[in-house]
């Protein structure tokens, strides 16, 4: 190659080479355009860690913190229950306690929208039932109303037994669509983490609850009762 064919050679890598503010556009369908600067840079902040575990735990007398990892045979059994798949190997859960007994679990989940993470907490009793779920941060240009009581109320008391999806037993909110299956995919984790690794262990897990009600079905049938 002589050294007059530098110039072109340079400039022709110049071109192909893809531009850094390019490759970050991302387009919405919706919209029907590329999102601006200011909405991929958008994060509204509505409650801290300690001001959501305040609202999952009012009357505990201390909250403590542990750890859950999951093992590669774990993750798989975590995933085939809740029906999708997760990076994560590793979560931090909240446990509020009073004397000797538990008032009940809590989890942040980061799970993607649209576009970008919402950060929540999600709290559940000590039955497995979810009893509050609380949106932190919220990064997307819209969908945020899935942060209104009016909406996340109706994932309290649902348990790992029900669906939690979307036109199942979730009613969804026009034009945030993707913040509702998020929002109800990590409910559904949350659950389904607590049920496995702190409600089986002392035997009040689903699987005993489900054997509960088969022998009283049983016994039913039995008695007619």
């Amino acid at each position: 190659m002589t050294v007059r064919t530098w110039p072109f050679v340079i400039l022709l890598a110049a071109l192909l080479a893809p531009s850094t503010a390019w490759a970050e556009r991302i387009w919405d369908a919706e919209l029907k355009r590329y999102l601006t600067e200011q909405e991929m840079s958008h994060a509204e902040v509505f409650l801290t860690e300690d001001d959501a575990l305040k609202l999952m735990f009012p009357t505990s007398e201390r909250i403590r913190k542990d750890s859950i990892h999951l093992t590669p045979e774990k993750k798989n059994q975590i995933e085939e229950r809740i029906g999708w798949k997760f990076p994560e190997e590793g979560f931090e859960v909240f446990i509020g306690e009073t004397g000797t007994k538990i008032d009940g679990y809590a989890m942040i989940q980061n799970t993607i929208g649209k576009h970008k993470p919402m950060t929540y907490m999600v709290g559940v009793d000590p039955t497995g039932a979810c009893t509050n779920v609380e949106l932190l941060v919220f990064r997307e240009a819209r969908g945020s109303e899935v942060r209104t009581k009016r909406f996340n109320a109706q994932y309290e008391g649902k348990t790992v037994s029900d669906p939690i999806r979307i036109n199942r037993d979730i009613i969804n909110i026009s034009g945030a669509t993707m913040s509702v299956r998020s929002f109800s995919a990590g409910v559904k984790r949350v659950l389904v983490l607590i049920d496995e690794y702190y409600l089986k262990p002392i035997g009040l897990g689903s699987d005993s609850v489900a054997a509960r009600k088969a022998e009283k079905g049983f016994f039913g049938m039995l008695f007619g009762n």
